[in-house]
């Protein structure tokens, strides 16, 4: 293990990996709340805009196990401060696209960059901080993750409404061009270590309490994104409602998304099956309740609010679940949650879009509670996976 540098390493350096993995995350969900708005500029349906949602994560999905051995012996301080200066460009130039094709191209770059950063920051608190304070960094990192998920697409929505989708594009392209110069210099010299071998998949799959982690990620983050991404336009059709108090909506579901990720990280503590069985449940029952959001807007806040608490756990809950079944293996199941979280986003995407092209944009939420139905059966039957020290 790496000596760590206590002139350039510590909090400010787990913060600014916290920073990249919340930009990365951020420009993957930023789409979600600008379908409307890029699909009219654009010319183009709203199942096609949702390619923008679904193309990163797939490559994302690809990338999270490649780019770390395609980095080889670069030094880990660089490839993290070049794949945000990649971020930061792809985001400046997707301000600029005049054409979905070209926009989408773009996300290409933006799904590496994904891919990488989780990779790469998932081990880095080891070498960043004393051993006594590993966890809570390692938390910290992946605390971006989490708050990207449920802050990203309001605050996309809230730019774009003052400044046109666009602007929500460029502003992430300085902030992601700011977060690779904190990097650059609160990180110290980072010499590439053995990385997970692709070889030691297989051997992981092979736990059963492994792959039951995995599909219920599959399951949950797919059902998630299969109605989320197109939830704007769905809560656009409820009575009362207008372009503000939708950006309102998803505001008070990032808030509430924030509050049950840390209500999930202290629950799981005692096991993380109970709580993925309520966030299941709860998941579940909700989505196909926005379709119809009988109490107007009240109803459809209350809702929305529901849905924040319980999305907001499911990353550090199924993390917690997979590394409790593989202890002593974090590196390789960091990069197997990495790999189907991204695809179980890009699937989550395509199939609600499929939805809202062949049923209607309806279709796509109770596809999404279908899903989490299914997330809920698994884990239930599924032998618990215990948090372990050794994790």
């Amino acid at each position: 293990m790496s000596k760590i540098n206590e002139s350039a390493g510590g909090r400010p350096a787990v913060a600014a990996v916290a920073a990249a993995t919340f930009s990365v995350v951020t420009t993957e969900m930023l789409p979600v709340g600008l379908l409307t708005p890029i699909g009219a500029d654009l010319g183009v349906s709203a199942g096609t805009a949702g390619l923008t949602m679904t193309v990163p994560g797939l490559v994302a999905a690809v990338a999270a196990p490649l780019v770390t051995a395609a980095a080889g012996r670069w030094d880990r301080r660089w490839v993290l401060v070049a794949l945000m200066g990649l971020l930061a460009a792809a985001n400046l130039l997707s301000a600029c696209a005049t054409d979905i094709s070209v926009l989408v191209a773009l996300r290409v770059l933006v799904g590496v960059c994904i891919g990488g950063v989780w990779a790469v920051a998932a081990g880095l608190a080891i070498r960043l901080v004393p051993e006594r304070s590993v966890g809570p960094a390692t938390s910290l990192i992946f605390s971006g993750i989490a708050v990207a998920s449920v802050l990203g697409v309001p605050a996309g929505t809230l730019t774009g409404e003052l400044g046109g989708w666009r602007a929500s594009f460029a502003v992430m392209g300085a902030v992601s061009l700011a977060v690779a110069a904190a990097l650059a210099v609160t990180l110290p010299p980072l010499p590439a270590e053995r990385a997970a071998r692709l070889g030691d998949v297989p051997e992981l799959l092979k736990h059963a309490r492994v792959r039951v982690g995995l599909l219920v990620i599959l399951l949950l983050v797919t059902g998630h994104f299969a109605g989320y991404t197109f939830v704007r336009p769905v809560l656009e059709r409820v009575p009362g409602t207008d372009a503000g108090l939708i950006t309102a909506l998803l505001l008070a579901y990032g808030v509430a998304g924030v509050a049950g990720n840390f209500l999930a990280g202290a629950a799981v503590v005692r096991g993380p099956r109970t709580v993925l069985v309520v966030i299941s449940a709860v998941l579940g029952l909700v989505m196909p309740a926005v379709t119809v959001a009988g109490g107007g807007t009240v109803g459809a806040a209350v809702l929305m609010v529901v849905w924040g608490l319980a999305y907001g756990g499911v990353s550090v809950s199924t993390q917690s679940w997979l590394l409790a079944a593989a202890p002593g293996a974090r590196e390789t199941a960091s990069a197997l949650f990495v790999a189907v979280f991204n695809v179980a986003i890009s699937l989550g995407a395509l199939l609600g879009g499929r939805a809202v092209d062949a049923v209607s944009l309806s279709g796509a939420l109770w596809l999404g509670g279908l899903l989490a139905a299914g997330a809920l059966v698994t884990t239930a039957t599924a032998r618990a996976a215990r948090p372990s020290s050794r994790v």
